[in-house]
């Protein structure tokens, strides 16, 4: 099995490098992929579970635009909805019929919204829900897990990032994941203080196996919660409809105050949802909170259409069954070499890692080797199952995984003295 290689990509990059900061910014930063001369940098066009780069190399996506895609690239439902609406309008004066027509959608999806909310990214819909709890309670503090990602505002990015000053955390109070006596003494020490706790619905750190809640975990916090008038907000930006059309703590049983959606939501689309409870609809309406484009209608319509056919479907059963056939034989594989493929977190979005050298360093060989044969693994980062991806993309990623270990078994022979 041939290898990629990325002549066009490397004379793009330097164009690029000479106009924009860092060459590519964020998280599609070269800068998080190692070793970055395995990876392509931009992508010329995408379809299905695919995408090409701008050397003509395919790529079986299991980044899915890092969550975004979900039912496929260029899905017909989506992309058909979306042009109806553009034909009719995009961003006007005056919010379009079809926001109505997605916030009674989602209302009557999930068990946990009494109303919806739009923005954009993530952190838009994170940040409003903050601003609600605080104005709901009276309070400035904010509890959440060590090692958590809610985003890149002051707040919610650690001490020491560039740019994040020491105010921007003295409201923040970090605690352990899945750990209810942690939370029980902040509360005590920080009576009557406490605005909101947030987190995702499963631990994802970075660089780290992702961590499922214990047992009651859940029903603990929200119990707290309660008894302490703490509002409790879920951060389903990630997992959101990845593992339930009902939001995933319907899957763990319990039931958030406000919940933030949106990678999932209009398979590409810009567009993000704050979902939440009756008792906190008055203090969303009264909380600013807007942007020049939140209102677009295209983004709606798509994401109308996405969470329909995903709900006829049962899209997060699909991805979960499918992703459970695929990381077990993966493990399979990797056993056959001698190595222990560890997979943890859902199906749906695993974190995989080589357990056999905590550096990492082999696990980041492992997948810039199966990159270069046309499965695309993020060695830090947790993986993407989509709905498009065919029984036919996930035999040939079998026959990518099987070569990629082939490859650093031979790298990683014990030499004979």
């Amino acid at each position: 099995m041939s290898t990629y290689r990325y002549p066009k990509r490397q004379e793009l990059f330097r164009r690029a490098a000479g106009v924009i900061p860092g060459g590519i910014y964020g998280h599609f930063s070269p800068a998080t992929l190692v070793p970055p001369s395995a990876y392509p940098f931009f992508t010329a066009r995408a379809e299905g579970a695919r995408f090409w780069d701008v050397d003509g190399n395919t790529f079986i996506d299991y980044m899915c635009a890092y969550g975004p895609m979900v039912m496929g690239y260029g899905a017909p439902h989506v992309e058909e909805a979306a042009e109806a609406q553009r034909r009719l309008a995009d961003c006007t004066t005056g919010a379009a019929p079809v926001m109505v027509d997605l916030a009674e959608l989602l209302v009557d999806m999930m068990p946990a919204a009494d109303w919806a909310f739009f923005a954009k990214n993530g952190a838009d819909v994170v940040n409003f829900a903050i601003m609600i709890a605080r104005d709901a309670t009276g309070r400035d503090k904010i509890v959440m897990i060590e090692g958590a990602y809610h985003g890149t505002t002051g707040w919610m990015q650690g001490p020491g990032h560039h740019g994040v000053i020491e105010a921007d955390q003295h409201q923040v109070i970090r605690i352990p994941w899945n750990d209810v006596p942690a939370f029980e003494a902040v509360l005590d020490r920080h009576h009557g203080d406490v605005a909101a706790f947030i987190s995702t619905p499963y631990h994802i750190p970075a660089f780290a196996d992702s961590q499922m809640p214990a047992e009651g975990y859940w029903e603990k916090i929200q119990a707290l919660c309660r008894r302490h008038n703490v509002v409790l907000i879920v951060d389903d930006i990630r997992h959101g409809f990845r593992l339930d059309m009902a939001g995933s703590s319907a899957y763990f049983g319990f039931s958030p105050d406000l919940t933030c959606l949106g990678n999932a939501m209009a398979n590409g689309y810009p567009i993000s949802a704050l979902v939440g409870c009756e008792a906190l609809k008055s203090t969303a309406a009264r909380v600013f909170h807007t942007g020049s484009y939140w209102f677009q209608a295209v983004p709606m319509a798509a994401a109308k259409a996405n969470l329909v056919k995903m709900g006829e479907i049962n899209a997060p059963q699909v991805m979960l069954t499918r992703g459970a056939l695929l990381f077990d034989a993966m493990v399979n594989i990797a056993t056959t070499y001698g190595y222990d493929l560890k997979v943890s977190g859902v199906p749906s979005m695993p974190y995989l890692r080589i357990a056999d050298d905590e550096s990492l360093m082999l696990h980041q060989d492992w997948c810039a080797e199966g990159t270069r044969r046309g499965a695309y693994f993020t060695p830090h980062h947790n993986w993407f199952i989509s709905a498009a991806h065919t029984d036919a993309d996930i035999q040939q990623t079998l026959e990518i995984v099987d070569e990629a270990f082939k490859a650093i078994k031979g790298k990683n022979l014990p030499i004979e003295c």
